[in-house]
């Protein structure tokens, strides 16, 4: 693999320990795949935040990298933590958990990263051009950052993520190389699709089935990109999908070759049955929605839907800080919790312990958390659209 003169310093540990076990990290990805060189990033998403998901052993590393004085070249942006970072007591997060999961933020804080805690940077600030290189490692940020709004990125792990930020460099490989973006597979879409959660469930069964291939969407549309951005999460959560295409919507889709590919035809059959697989609950303890983080769009919505009624059972929105605070601003979150809900920041359902805080049933409209919950929060899931969440609900 070609290095410049000042990567090659980096490997020969003339800029530090850290870096060099870093950027060493980096280079052996490379190699494993093929790179020929190594590429500037213009901006990193590390996830590997929450406490659930890296326990013990991860809060020491990360607290042993502090205390070196390790600090990031580049704007890098952190994934949801395992709880809102400011109101974890009013939500009823168990205080043991809080401790460390305050701990591995500290940690963060400490090598110059914002704390963010949202799986859509793109919403807080981080939004990258068309064509720019970055290296984030959420599933659904992923995607969003290379298919709606055309930047490059490979779905990076924690580690190489976090090297990445400190090194500000990514092997060059994968979707970064224009070769590798071409749609493998078509999808047409022979249905309409009304709420985010329709996106959401034509998006995990097009993962089922294409798994890591690139699919290039037809018939949809119209898409906003609430939409997209839960078609998206879907498909990698099911499936390994990092880049979509669709017809007349995101940038890249009409600079594509799509002659003689393979087809997909998805109905309503399809879409309907992937809801009903997705159920395996009845009744909710509560109603959990922002999976990705929600958009101020979808809150208005939320308040709207529930102004003037009581919920009789908990009804969060989860959200970034920044879309928390604008909420504020706007009147959104006091409709919200007149009516007994909550938009609770810096924190997903997937990654928070709410099986731990006395829940057993979530309804969802989102087809990533309805994938991930039973394993990751050992829960049974309601799959339906925000409309029938909210009279479950009222």
């Amino acid at each position: 693999m070609y290095l410049t003169k000042e990567e090659e310093r980096m490997l020969a540990g003339e800029q530090g320990e850290v870096m060099e076990r870093m950027f060493r990290l980096l280079v052996r990805l490379g190699e494993i795949y093929g790179a020929e060189n190594m590429i500037s990033v213009g901006s990193v998403q590390v996830a590997g935040v929450s406490y659930k998901s890296i326990g013990d052993p991860g809060t020491e590393f990360l607290e042993d990298m502090a205390s070196k004085g390790t600090r990031v070249k580049v704007l890098t942006y952190l994934n949801p933590a395992g709880m809102d970072l400011e109101d974890w007591k009013k939500y009823g997060f168990p205080e043991d958990f809080a401790r460390n999961q305050l701990r591995i933020i500290n940690a963060f804080k400490q090598m110059g990263i914002v704390i963010t805690s949202t799986c859509t940077p793109y919403l807080a600030g981080n939004l990258p051009r068309f064509r720019e290189h970055i290296a984030w490692s959420e599933s659904s940020a992923v995607s969003f950052a290379n298919s709606v709004i055309g930047a490059r990125t490979n779905r990076e792990g924690g580690p190489s993520a976090l090297a990445a930020a400190i090194c500000g460099r990514t092997p060059n490989y994968g979707l970064h190389l224009w070769e590798n973006r071409q749609p493998t597979v078509k999808v047409k879409v022979d249905v309409d699709l009304s709420f985010n959660s329709d996106f959401g469930a034509l998006g995990y069964y097009v993962g089922k089935q294409v798994k890591n291939k690139i699919p290039y969407f037809t018939g949809i549309k119209n898409a906003n990109t609430d939409q997209l951005k839960s078609l998206g999460a879907a498909m990698a959560a099911s499936g390994a999908v990092a880049l979509y295409h669709v017809e007349e919507l995101t940038p890249e889709a009409d600079l594509v070759e799509t002659k003689g590919l393979e087809t997909i035809t998805v109905t309503q059959r399809e879409i309907d049955e992937t809801y009903e697989n997705l159920n395996s609950g009845e009744e909710p303890d509560i109603v959990i929605l922002g999976c990705p983080h929600a958009s101020l769009r979808e809150i208005a919505v939320l308040a709207e839907k529930v102004k003037g009624k009581k919920l009789r059972k908990p009804v969060w929105i989860c959200t970034s800080r920044m879309m928390k605070e604008a909420s504020d601003r706007m009147g959104f979150t006091e409709i919200i919790e007149k009516a007994g809900g909550s938009v609770v920041a810096d924190t997903c359902m997937v990654v928070s312990p709410i099986e731990k805080m006395g829940y057993k049933t979530t309804g969802v409209n989102s087809g990533k958390a309805a994938n991930y919950l039973p394993g990751f929060c050992k829960q049974n899931v309601v799959f339906a659209n925000i409309d029938k969440l909210v009279e479950v609900q009222s």
